[in-house]
């Protein structure tokens, strides 16, 4: 098999593509209407005497939620732009190593977050191992060959393993050397990639995950959880008002999610009395689809919408993570930012939720409890997301009045982790307004 053939025996990847289903599609691209702007280049930052970094502008009293945000600089890291890279679908992965060092890399990345839904698996020996298996067992959706052969003798290895390989099973190779023509020998054999090292894990997540981007449904924006340290905190507040600053300030179309069922508070925050809420797409998600978006979203500006929490005791709900997580999926396809408003409790699927998104922010009270408690996710998001950025921590009710407090050097100190931002107590600026228009 060589470029004078141009109907080869396997055609790797190009005919019987492996098919996503319509719950696992994900994928980069731009949303229809052009490209994101990135976000601003000022973010909070902590004054260098410890105290409290003050807002952009002054809030008026009546600005709790209700008309504009109480935060008027955005938290985000401008890195954390749009581009992400999104999970494999439902597949199998099969990795054949020559060299001990990248079967250890690939035997790491079966944790990663975006690697959670594939059947992975790896063996010593490279396209010779590959060979061996596959002329008596099926074919994995994606083949992974680490091999140290080179030139014409990798390509006769191919030839041979295509002898057994089922048509369709997309591969990528890792190979010795930087070689151009044995790269278009490559490509004219349907190899998908072909990576020279040296590589990061990281980079081999993201090839992979290029992999399975469907072309009819490319878009996929990025999801921010925001979890308080503890209750009471203002981790809602905060992220409402993040929300609300990526869609008017950035400018870029956002989604706020309101996850605390029970007790959740944007519907309040933003003066609004939904007759739909989350609770109607969790409790059938698979019945979430554009059109049922459409319909239970609540449009809060031109940018910005929202789905809020029916916030009701009359009801408890039982679900698990994957009706959050489909939920979540699906809302991603239809917004560049998710912002997610995490309920302080630790369940299953708010565990999860939090370690599947692609950004995660801590807030944080300057006290011993939120100090212990932040340490106590930042380690796990270390541990459990290990090519992921680390999580960002923001200081809240900085400044109380008569409450013992932990300076901020300490605090960072003490946490391996510097706080992005610190916002002042101030009572007047969340004085609820003397009238509430409905």
């Amino acid at each position: 098999m060589n470029q004078s053939n141009p109907d080869p025996a396997w055609s790797l990847g190009t005919d019987d593509e492996f098919v996503l289903e319509d719950d696992d599609t994900f994928g980069l691209g731009e949303i229809e209407g052009g490209e994101l702007p990135p976000f601003d280049d000022a973010i909070a930052q902590p004054a260098a005497n410890d105290a409290a970094t003050s807002l952009e502008a002054p809030i008026s009293a009546d600005a709790y939620g209700l008309s504009a945000p109480i935060v008027a600089t955005p938290l985000l890291p401008r890195e954390m732009g749009v581009v992400t890279e999104q999970p494999v679908p439902r597949i199998t992965i099969h990795a054949v190593c020559d060299r001990p060092e990248i079967a250890d890399m690939f035997a790491g990345i079966t944790s990663d977050r975006r690697m959670a839904r594939a059947e992975i698996s790896v063996e010593g020996g490279g396209i010779e191992a590959a060979i061996v298996r596959f002329a008596s067992q099926a074919s994995p959706n994606l083949l992974v060959i680490d091999s140290m052969q080179q030139g014409p003798m990798m390509l006769q290895s191919l030839d041979r393993l295509a002898e057994v390989i089922e048509q369709g099973t997309k591969v990528v190779i890792i190979g010795a050397v930087n070689d151009i023509a044995l790269f278009r020998e490559l490509m004219a054999r349907g190899v998908s990639e072909y990576i020279v090292p040296p590589i990061q894990a990281l980079d081999l997540i993201r090839t992979i995950c290029g992999l399975y981007v469907n072309p009819d449904k490319p878009f996929a924006g990025r999801v921010v959880a925001v979890i308080g340290a503890r209750g009471g905190i203002g981790a809602s507040t905060i992220s409402h008002n993040l929300a609300w600053s990526i869609a008017e300030r950035q400018e870029s179309s956002a989604t706020l999610l309101d996850l605390d069922l029970s007790f959740g508070t944007a519907a309040l925050d933003f003066n609004q009395d939904p007759q739909q809420s989350i609770a109607d797409a969790l409790m059938a998600p698979d019945r979430v689809d554009d059109v049922f978006l459409e319909r239970v979203m609540t449009k809060q500006t031109q940018r910005l919408q929202m789905l809020t929490a029916p916030a009701t005791l009359e009801r408890e709900f039982e679900l698990d993570s994957q009706s959050f997580e489909m939920v979540i999926d699906r809302v991603r396809r239809t917004s560049p930012y998710v912002v997610l408003d995490l309920p302080h409790v630790w369940t299953s699927w708010v565990k999860q939720t939090l370690l599947s998104a692609d950004d995660a922010i801590i807030v944080a009270g300057p006290d011993l409890a939120s100090l212990r408690n932040t340490k106590n996710i930042i380690d796990l998001l270390k541990a459990m997301r290990p090519y992921d950025s680390p999580p960002t921590v923001v200081l809240s009710m900085v400044g109380v009045p008569k409450r013992p407090e932990i300076p901020f050097k300490d605090f960072a100190e003490a946490l391996g982790v510097e706080p992005i931002a610190s916002f002042p107590f101030d009572p007047r600026s969340m004085a609820w307004p003397r009238t509430m228009a409905r």
